[in-house]
């Protein structure tokens, strides 16, 4: 049953991810017009090519670490998908968390092998801040995936009584 969740929980993820640059990118032209506020200065949508990782870091703008990138991302969420398979086969948040961040990481794979680069286009700055890095929904659910599987994570009763 558990493993059904995680299945849908990457694929709603994945799908959610895929859909949402679509139609901002694409549907709303944001690669031509390059800027859409929203609600500013709180979202803004602004175009971002992203051939690095997060804030751009290790942005080397070659097929090498395009290749490399996807590598990593794959491994990483098939070492999720066995640690979670092998370690919390019965815990539904456990397995919506990993499908999150599997998911996640799915979307900016296909980004890279589609487009060369990741689609960015969600900004947010609040209280004076100008924030100005952009990102997309499956870093969202890399995050949140990440954090609920810190939060779910369950303590044995050995390391509580140490």
């Amino acid at each position: 049953m558990t493993q059904r969740v995680l299945i849908w929980a990457i694929l709603l993820a994945f799908l959610i991810d895929q859909a949402s640059k679509y139609a901002v990118v694409h549907g709303l032209q944001l690669s031509r017009r390059l800027a859409i506020d929203v609600l500013p200065p709180v979202l803004n949508f602004r175009y971002g090519e992203n051939r690095g990782i997060n804030f751009g870091l290790f942005d080397g703008n070659s097929d090498l670490t395009r290749w490399i990138l996807i590598g990593f991302s794959l491994i990483v969420a098939g070492a999720v998908w066995a640690w979670v398979h092998r370690k919390h086969p019965g815990s539904v948040p456990m397995q919506v968390s990993a499908g999150l961040l599997i998911g996640g990481a799915v979307g900016n794979v296909v980004d890279r092998l589609v487009y060369g680069y990741v689609l960015d286009f969600l900004n947010m700055s609040c209280c004076t801040i100008n924030n100005p890095f952009v990102f997309n929904l499956a870093d969202v659910f890399i995050f949140a995936g990440a954090i609920g599987m810190v939060i779910f994570e369950p303590r044995s009763k050995a390391k509580n009584a140490s």
